[in-house]
């Protein structure tokens, strides 16, 4: 089994027989697409470190993300967020999941392709819309937006972060993510 060029620098980890080194992974994509989730099952995977950007920010600063932007703003969660961001390139062997929009503040995402291999989880915005409305957990960008609001605003911000989401590495759908598969082409990424 064949998993092509093996990306250089990082610690040996195990993937059936062969072993494979490689640098960090980050997950970007819109807020709701399962960047945690899927992150977790990867990182399992790969025997990596899993950090989530949005629960480390939450730890350093002693407060949840939508508390801390009623409080502060959304700029300044940007500049913290993009320094945390900072403060992780130049770790290895981590599957990191990002915040929605931090590939996208400052253009993130190079400091992130230079560092790492990124892979965007694509979802279309009827799907974004169905999970984020079922979603118990608070996003302060959309807390109070009705059904056609929170539309508007996905397809809208959608719209402003695709051109920095497409600049992964790696696209893959994320409603009918194969692991294997995309383990296969992290592994083959060069």
């Amino acid at each position: 089994m064949g998993f092509g060029k093996i990306p250089k620098f990082g610690r040996n980890i195990h993937y059936g027989k062969i072993i494979v080194s490689m640098k960090s992974i980050y997950l970007i994509g819109f807020m709701g697409v399962g960047k945690s989730t899927i992150g977790k099952k990867l990182s399992s995977k790969l025997g990596f470190d899993f950090i989530d950007t949005d629960s480390l920010f939450e730890n350093r600063y002693k407060l949840n993300i939508s508390t801390f932007f009623g409080k502060y703003g959304e700029d300044l969660f940007r500049k913290l967020e993009n320094e945390l961001l900072m403060s992780l390139l130049s770790h290895d062997n981590c599957v990191i999941s990002t915040g929605g929009g931090l590939p996208c503040y400052k253009d993130s995402i190079s400091e992130i392709n230079d560092s790492g291999i990124s892979v965007y989880l694509e979802m279309k915005e009827k799907v974004i819309l169905s999970r984020l409305m079922n979603s118990k957990q608070k996003r302060p960008l959309i807390e109070n937006l009705s059904e056609h609001e929170l539309l508007q605003f996905i397809t809208s911000k959608l719209s402003e972060r695709t051109p920095y989401y497409q600049k992964a590495h790696i696209t893959v759908p994320a409603v009918s993510l194969d692991l294997n598969n995309l383990i296969k082409r992290i592994s083959s990424f060069r």
